[in-house]
């Protein structure tokens, strides 16, 4: 692979990014989730969101592209952290994908490096994020760049299925 660029996304990187997005799903939660949500999703709605999002953005949210040979590999997202409606002063990465064919060639331990990075400059004191409870991969892997489990589990259900989630937190200001 040539050399990974890491740079913040602009409105022509949505389309990638939602192709991205929609392998990453599909890859990732397949035998996590029905099999008929993960084939529904599209391309085109995917970019349709990412595009409206990004363009009505207040800059609180950061979104970083990976990119190798002039094409979009990776995707992160982070932010303030949600709890209920209110932002709070804690950072949330609100979501990380690869293209499933650069799975293992550390584009995901890189994009989560300098998200990581940008919410301890910005003076955040703790990043959370949230996790399928039985993605175990996705578990290690955060398990591995230094998030902990606190205990927090959310219900979410998709076409009937419950697929609970699980925080992770790291602490930014050692």
């Amino acid at each position: 692979m040539s050399a990974l660029t890491l740079r913040e996304m602009t409105a022509k990187d949505c389309g990638p990014v939602a192709g991205i997005r929609v392998r990453g799903w599909q890859s990732a939660y397949r035998g996590l989730m029905p099999r008929s949500h993960l084939d529904a999703m599209t391309v085109a709605d995917n970019f349709e969101r990412l595009r409206e999002r990004l363009l009505r953005g207040d800059g609180t949210v950061t979104d970083l592209v990976a990119e190798a040979g002039g094409r979009i590999v990776g995707w992160a997202c982070h932010g303030p952290y949600r709890e209920e409606d209110r932002r709070t002063a804690d950072a949330e990465l609100y979501a990380i994908y690869v293209d499933p064919g650069h799975y293992g060639t550390g584009i995901g331990g890189r994009l989560l490096a300098e998200s990581v990075r940008r919410c301890t400059s910005a003076g955040h004191g703790r990043m959370f994020l949230w996790v399928l409870k039985e993605n175990k991969g996705a578990r290690r892997f955060y398990e591995r760049a230094g998030f902990t489990a606190d205990g927090a589990e959310e219900p979410f259900e998709v076409q009937g299925v419950a697929v609970p989630e699980v925080r992770y937190v790291r602490d930014l200001t050692g």
